[in-house]
């Protein structure tokens, strides 16, 4: 009997991604753009969660109270967005359909209405840039709102991207700056010589000075991490829908977020025309199955705000998986671990991952370089769960920088 082939010698990075959404295809760019040698890991990048977004911008109409230290995170990185956006068309020559729109939050009947004066309270009491309008206010704002629509908050600063064309915009500058991409699944992390080995399922692995779990709803789920590494990263079902233009259907030519008998609806519209629907929001596991009846509901909500999406054709149905934590905001952050040498995390976006990638790619960059990372960050590290021993989110006392791999 012949003997076993011996298993290749690892590769080497200076720090591995796991994960290729938007977050760890973003973050590999910032680190590849500081002469990291970056290797990314990812059986498909770019085709999770990232991938079935609607790429709204929103941090004002997606306000909820109490969570005031989000609402600074996400304007702190709807403030890059202009120039993250002009950055990407700039390095790779591809638009990524950012359009400053606005955003109109509509009320459909009486007891939505009263919902929605809430809201804008307690935005104004914020201090944020918003303007209440009457049910015809909205409509000369937007024509193709149903006429019953009661009224509207109009939010100008919260805007959109198409997640698709940013999907592929970050994988072609990821790699023209140098980030090896690896379509191969990562199934554990153990401590390397020198510093981690991220095992693929292939049975090839890299070693690297540092590691960034980046991998969305499945960021919980690498082996070889003592328990509370990572902390219980869960999928959060969303189910959505992408219409196409027909002759009859009217144009929407800004976003529409409805408020439908209590019920929450999105309505963006693309450039071509194109209209995206959502989303459901569902604790279903990792059940990413299209049921008959959330296109429905769906569909019934976005023709009682638009009544012309009736005309539209229905070009798909998918379901994404939001990763959320256990307070459904991002844990970004560096944590000890025995063993394991530069771990950094960042994932559990839940429904802001589009919105906080220039951000959560620059706090990574930072403090995978020993660097400080931006103050808004700071409130979101892992050390709120009891994460390893974590750095609060990146103070400065990050993974050494790692040195340049040799090639």
């Amino acid at each position: 009997m012949s003997a076993a082939p011996a298993p290749s010698p690892p590769a080497h990075a200076d720090v591995v991604v796991v994960g290729g959404g938007v977050i760890g295809l973003a973050a590999a760019w910032r680190m590849a753009q500081r002469a990291m040698a970056v290797a990314l890991v990812d059986p498909a990048p770019g085709r999770g969660a990232s991938w079935a977004a609607a790429g709204m911008l929103a941090p004002v109409s997606e306000v909820h109270h109490g969570e005031e230290p989000l609402l600074a995170l996400a304007l702190a990185s709807a403030a890059r967005w202009p120039a993250f956006a002009a950055e990407l068309v700039a390095a790779g020559g591809r638009d990524v359909g950012y359009r400053a729109t606005g955003t109109l939050v509509v009320a459909f009947d009486d007891g939505d209405r009263a919902w929605a004066a809430e809201l804008h309270r307690f935005q104004a009491q914020l201090g944020l840039d918003v303007e209440w309008l009457s049910g015809r206010e909205a409509r000369r704002r937007e024509p193709a709102l149903a006429p019953g629509v009661r009224a509207a908050i109009w939010v100008g600063g919260d805007h959109q991207v198409d997640n698709r064309r940013l999907v592929r915009a970050l994988v072609h500058v990821a790699v023209a700056s140098g980030v090896r991409l690896h379509p191969r699944r990562a199934v554990s992390v153990r401590g390397g010589t020198p510093g981690a080995e991220v095992a693929l399922d292939d049975g090839s692995s890299i070693t690297a000075g540092a590691v960034v779990v980046a991998a969305g709803s499945w960021s919980g789920g690498l082996a070889g991490l003592p328990e509370g590494a990572v902390p219980p990263i869960r999928p959060v079902k969303g189910q959505i829908l992408r219409l196409s233009p027909t002759p009859e259907a009217p144009v929407l030519g800004t976003t529409v977020r409805g408020i439908v008998q209590g019920a929450s609806l999105y309505l963006v519209p693309r450039g071509d025309g194109t209209v995206v629907v959502g989303a459901t929001m569902e604790e279903r596991g990792f059940d990413t199955e299209v049921r008959a009846g959330a296109v429905y509901e769906l569909l019934r909500d976005a023709r009682r705000v638009v009544p012309g999406v009736a005309e539209m054709a229905l070009a798909e149905a998918s379901a994404g998986l939001r990763p959320g934590s256990p307070d459904n905001a991002p844990v970004i952050g560096a944590v000890e671990v025995p063993g394991v040498p530069g771990l950094v995390l960042a994932t559990g976006h839940h429904r802001q991952g589009i919105l906080l990638t220039p951000l959560t790619a620059e706090a990574v960059a930072a403090i995978v370089a020993g660097e400080e990372a931006p103050a808004a960050v700071v409130p979101f590290g892992p050390g709120r769960f009891g994460a390893g021993r974590a750095d609060g989110g990146g103070s400065g006392t990050g993974p050494t920088p790692p040195a340049r791999a040799t090639p």
